[in-house]
């Protein structure tokens, strides 16, 4: 397991995030089957399809969502989540 809070991350490549129609939203598909995904997760996971910091990921949404109270925890909670979910990995993998 990597350390997410300071090496660069990206998407696994196992999964792929895209546009589901029949679901009517943003899905992350794996071999297994899908996940839907919330529109806060869609844009933090689409941020992730290049390698990226948890900082600059987390100084891009501020950057965009200027008026989203808590984001930078929000977004510290869910990448903890996504990677013990195994939806990021390191860059370098």
């Amino acid at each position: 397991m990597f350390d997410h809070t300071t090496a660069p991350f990206r998407l696994n490549p196992g999964y792929r995030l895209q546009y589901e129609e029949a679901q009517q939203c943003q899905v992350l598909l794996y071999p297994e089957g899908l996940v839907k995904l919330s529109d806060t997760a869609a844009e933090i996971l689409g941020r992730c399809l290049e390698p990226i910091t948890r900082e600059r990921l987390i100084a891009e949404l501020q950057r965009d969502y200027p008026d989203a109270d808590s984001l930078s925890d929000d977004v510290r909670e869910f990448l903890n989540d996504a990677r013990r979910q195994d939806w990021i990995v390191a860059a370098e993998d």
